[in-house]
């Protein structure tokens, strides 16, 4: 895979200086075409043979565009630093909006490398990374981002030329050190798990461009042109709108759907429910105080209909808890900001640090339900929403996390019998909308989406709780009950 990297290509200097000047103002000019038009956003990965000019490369293409609009991410491996996060995580924060660049020089791709030829991993492992790897850049794509990846190569005898080239001179010296010449006597390895690495992951969505990094001139020539052929492509082609894709539905025989089949009202006495909730806060309580705790995090997503009573069952839950380990966290329509970034970007940012406890007010379940049945998005993209989501909080769950997620169902009486309540009472006039209202119109609708939403991702790392909730108290009591558990049995 390497080997058209080792011909020893070269640009005189010549030729370079006639043709520098003009792709340099190429790039510029396509770099503020995209900032005005905000039509996508770049990722461009900077990876390869130590030595082999990956921060030179960073500089020249500061140097050639504007760097306001480049966000410049140089990562190491993984670290503490994560405290229990799922190592993506720290890659979804740095993706940048659209209108501008994120340079990538250590990616993604770091960790998984090191580990294989470090011993650290078996070729299984690096296997089913490739594929985590895989489906994030493919969901990049259809998210609309432009991901360009660029492996930077040198043969064994030019690495080690490079690193003596280096140690000779007081000014560059620094930039060579022990683990340098390590990675050097482990250089068969490297080039046989990176192999390995690229061609899994050389996709149609993001293929990998390598080029030999031994000359400057032509390095920066093949890069700095590979950028400008793809982001004008990009920015000249016409607004193309996704294919539509059909769903497809089991149909229920019987007509009969989970939420037909959920016994909505249940009575619990004044006295029982006040016993209970003491009970069970106190559980929660103690259980979030315990030692090992503190090498968990716990994500609660919490979903329903309108007046579902979703706010009352979070406050119980809140009322348990030390106010400095949790964080209440309201999902709304996506900001300005949001939108100008992937779907689930806004959610991986809040992912909480281990001994926190993250509780969603609505959720990333909203591309599967709102934006679904008002058609605020495609039906490509809500129904490529599931794996999404399904994708997203395994990785939670096999960083430490303990995931809980609430569907809270009411009557459709019973929910107009709230939302005429809440006309009337002045401390609960704020909770009722127009939106609402609308949205009572379409509940045929949306209980098709939430039985769709509730077969395709409740999975055994991270299944449905569906909570009959026409009776708050009963509610209140089995969403904690629910919670307790699933931290007790994590302990």
């Amino acid at each position: 895979m390497f080997e058209s990297a080792e011909l020893g290509h070269e640009v005189d200097k010549e030729r370079y200086e006639a043709e520098e000047p003009k792709l340099r103002n190429a790039l510029l000019a396509a770099q503020y075409e995209l900032v005005a038009s905000k039509q996508c956003s770049v990722v461009i990965l900077i990876a390869g043979v130590d030595g082999a000019g990956k921060g030179e490369t960073l500089n020249t293409l500061n140097e050639w565009m504007d760097p306001r609009h480049i966000q410049t991410n140089a990562m190491r491996p993984a670290s503490d630093a994560l405290e229990g996060r799922p190592p993506m995580w720290r890659f979804w924060r740095a993706l940048p909006p659209k209108g501008r660049m994120a340079i990538f020089v250590g990616s993604w791709y770091s960790q998984p490398l090191l580990d294989r030829v470090y011993g650290e991993t078996n070729t299984a492992e690096l296997d089913q990374e490739i594929d985590d790897i895989v489906r994030f850049e493919r969901m990049l794509h259809d998210e609309g981002i432009l991901v360009l990846k660029f492996w930077l190569h040198l043969s064994k005898a030019q690495q080690k030329k490079r690193f003596k080239s280096l140690e000779k001179s007081k000014q560059t010296a620094w930039r060579v050190g022990e683990t340098d010449w390590q990675h050097l006597e482990m250089y068969k390895r490297f080039q046989s798990t990176a192999q390995q690495l690229l061609r899994g992951t050389s996709t149609a969505d993001a293929p990998w461009l390598i080029v030999e990094g031994g000359d400057e001139r032509y390095r920066n020539l093949t890069i700095g042109t590979s950028i400008l052929t793809a982001l004008r492509a990009r920015l000249d082609a016409s607004v193309v709108k996704p294919t539509e894709v059909v769903p497809v539905r089991l149909p229920s025989i019987d007509g009969v759907t989970v939420i037909d089949r959920m016994k909505l009202d249940h009575d619990v006495a004044k006295d029982e429910y006040h016993e209970q909730l003491a009970l069970l806060q106190g559980r929660l309580n103690l259980a979030t105080r315990h030692k090992r705790f503190d090498k968990l995090s716990v994500v609660a997503a919490f979903e329903g209909c309108d007046a579902g009573g979703k706010g009352g069952a979070i406050r119980r839950v809140t009322q348990a808890l030390d106010a400095r380990k949790y964080d209440v966290i309201p999902i709304a329509a996506p900001s300005d900001e949001e939108k100008l970034r992937p779907y689930l970007w806004r959610f991986w940012r809040q992912v909480p640090e281990c001994g926190r406890i993250a509780i969603f007010d609505r959720s990333w379940y909203g591309r599967v339900l709102v934006e679904r049945v008002e058609k605020f998005c495609s039906v490509a993209d809500w129904t490529r929403g599931f794996a999404e989501i399904n994708d997203f909080e395994e990785q939670l769950v096999a960083n430490g996390s303990v995931v809980i997620k609430f569907w809270l169902q009411v009557s459709k009486a019973e929910q107009l019998r709230r939302f005429e309540e809440r006309k009337v009472i002045p401390f609960k006039q704020h909770k009722i909308t127009d939106e609402d209202w609308r949205n009572r119109e379409k509940w045929d609708d949306y209980n098709l989406a939430v039985c769709e939403m509730v077969d395709r991702t409740s999975t055994e790392h991270a299944p449905w709780t569906l909570v009959e909730a026409n009776n708050k108290h009963y509610a209140r009591l089995a969403v904690l009950r629910t919670m307790v558990e699933a931290i007790e049995d994590a302990l």
